[in-house]
């Protein structure tokens, strides 16, 4: 299987866009402090998806799952700051929580295949 063909790595991708989308609007200040931050915290959603899934190990590929739930979790937070201030609409804060929702229990069954998956691949 190739990376692309992960289901939680293209959907953090598109998650990334929606979120650069958003950000790229806003004025400097804005931007300078809680749009770097968002962008920088969403995008490490698929960047430690990719780079776990580049480490053929299942334990290390696990820790980056983990990495990458953080990342989730810190962007979710974000995306409160940006409501809180009045830089995203409703409509977008309640649609990105519903990604997020969704990303987060892929993450998790995910993560949850590569334990069992870990006992199958010696030097683990």
């Amino acid at each position: 299987m190739k990376l692309e063909d992960l289901k939680i790595y293209t959907k953090a991708l598109e998650l990334g866009e929606l979120v650069w989308d958003q950000v790229n609007v806003w004025n400097y200040f804005a931007k300078d402090t809680v749009g770097k931050q968002w962008v920088r915290a969403i995008d490490s959603v698929a960047a430690n998806i990719s780079e776990g899934y580049g480490r053929y190990s299942f334990k290390e590929n696990r820790n980056f799952c983990f990495y990458s739930r953080g990342s989730l979790m810190e962007s979710r937070t974000w995306t409160e700051k940006a409501k809180q201030r009045d830089l995203i609409s409703e409509d977008v804060y309640k649609h990105l929580k519903n990604e997020y929702e969704t990303l987060g229990k892929m993450l998790n069954s995910y993560i949850h295949s590569l334990g069992k998956q870990q006992g199958n691949k010696p030097n683990d």
